[in-house]
């Protein structure tokens, strides 16, 4: 079989690339070792653990009051967690078809079975007796969770974030998550309103740590007050099961933790070990991840990488873009680089997310700013809605005006953030343009432009002190 272009992956990336290539005219396949497409985004990673999170939400929203009877406990969480499982299997089915039909549409090949080099431009297909050749080839296996050589995984008491989705019983009492990343977080979080005391064990002094502290400390606080409990500054020492009555964590200090599943999130590996790579002139380093250009090319110039086996932020959103860049560098059209104003969105209960610099980054860099807060208690859509704990924070330049950075936290921040990416893209003078802004009322998005009325009546406090002198 010849090719213009070779897939290596359906997730986000390799999707993208593909449709594009197609799109140009050209005769483009995508290889899938598993038995479904749409890769970890779809099956194991963000569709899932979102629609988990939404699926959480609605039955906290319509939760029955006889969960309080002590006699349907057990039938009680059965039923929470089959629903839960339920949704999210029904989801992903829909995904997967989505997937599908874009390909039919689009004419691109689907090609079953594991990809393994055979050189750099031919791909044997696990199951396939013919050898696919291919002018330029593009890698997308994304990543697996990591695990440690030292724990040892049973998939029922110890788990990773892969495993999460068996759970098939009921909703844990208690649950142990190893690692205070996004996927950690998130899922600390979803279990704490369910109900599940947890507790969070992580070697860093904080949570998130890419997060403004302010919001960070204010996100620290709510999960406590929903049965989260965290143990920062802490190494995991050993992980013993305890012959099915749940696991029991050693760490450094000597504290000993004793819960019912144990959720390892400590990070993700680059999904390449079984590609060949040696054999078409590339290697991946420890992590699994290949070393790529701004336009996502490896070492071999017909050969790209995007997504997260390349590194970078591990966003499905970001890996879209890739691929799409990469086909169009691939068969030489116009492209553009990836913006530097990419948002970064936490799906935890309450949602978190931000763009642009923190406080500490401004402070780091001596760069004048004052920030503008609005808070969801103080907005109409928070009383209405019920979430008055949420929060946006404005950072903006005290020079020229412009927004610095936004940090939301609450309801829709992941959606909200978008606004301020559009605001700071445009250049200087954000802050005019949201002062003067008519939003719907009452909206959570109002809060850009209580946050800008803070923010400049602090600017405006400044200068007046200033002539006063």
């Amino acid at each position: 079989m010849e090719l213009d272009l070779l897939v290596i992956g359906s997730g986000p990336g390799g999707q993208r690339a593909a449709i594009q290539a197609a799109k140009l005219g050209k005769r483009v396949a995508v290889a899938e070792r598993r038995n479904r497409l749409g890769g970890v985004s779809i099956h194991t990673g963000t569709i899932p653990s979102k629609t988990l999170r939404q699926a959480t939400l609605e039955q906290l929203a319509t939760r029955p009051l006889d969960v309080l009877d002590p006699t349907r406990v057990e039938e009680t969480e059965q039923e929470a967690i089959e629903q839960l499982l339920d949704r999210a299997a029904a989801v992903v089915a829909a995904e997967t078809a989505i997937t599908r039909e874009q390909f039919r549409r689009n004419r691109v090949g689907l090609l079953q079975g594991a990809a393994t080099f055979v050189d750099a431009n031919t791909v044997q297909i696990e199951g396939s007796d013919e050898p696919v050749r291919a002018q330029r080839i593009v890698i997308a296996v994304g990543t697996r969770p990591a695990r440690p050589s030292t724990v040892e995984f049973d998939d029922r008491t110890i788990i990773d974030s892969d495993g999460l989705l068996k759970l098939a019983q009921r909703v844990p009492r208690t649950m142990t998550v190893v690692g205070a990343g996004v996927i950690g977080v998130e899922y600390a979080s979803m279990f704490g309103a369910l109900g599940t005391k947890v507790t969070v064990v992580d070697q860093r002094d904080r949570v998130l740590t890419f997060l403004d502290s302010e919001i960070g400390e204010a996100f620290q606080y709510l999960l406590r007050r929903r049965n989260v409990t965290f143990r920062l500054r802490e190494k995991v020492e050993a992980v013993d099961a305890l012959e099915g009555r749940g696991a029991r964590l050693k760490l450094g200090s000597g504290k000993e933790i004793v819960s019912e599943t144990v959720l390892y999130a400590t990070g993700r590996q680059g999904d390449t070990e079984k590609l060949g790579l040696a054999k078409a002139g590339l290697k991946a380093d420890k992590r699994g991840r290949i070393t790529v250009d701004e336009a996502y090319r490896t070492e071999v110039e017909h050969i790209f990488a995007v997504g997260d086996c390349a590194g970078g932020a591990g966003l499905a959103a970001t890996a879209m873009e890739q691929g799409r860049i990469a086909a169009l560098t691939a068969f030489e059209r116009p492209i553009t680089q990836l913006p530097q104003l990419i948002p970064t969105g936490v799906y935890a209960i309450p949602e978190l997310a931000m763009v642009g610099r923190t406080e500490e980054e401004l402070t780091d860099r001596a760069v004048p700013y004052v920030c503008g807060i609005a808070r969801w208690s103080e907005l109409a859509r928070g009383v209405i809605s019920g979430d008055r704990e949420g929060m946006l924070k404005l950072l903006v330049s005290v020079e020229d005006r412009s927004i610095l950075g936004v940090h939301v936290l609450g309801t829709s921040a992941t959606d909200l953030v978008h606004i301020g990416q559009a605001v700071m893209a445009s250049g200087a003078n954000g802050l005019d343009f949201l002062v003067t802004a008519v939003f719907n009322y009452p909206t959570f998005a109002e809060s850009y432009k209580v946050a800008a009325l803070d923010a400049d009546n602090r600017i405006k406090g400044m200068a007046a002190f200033d002539k006063s002198l």
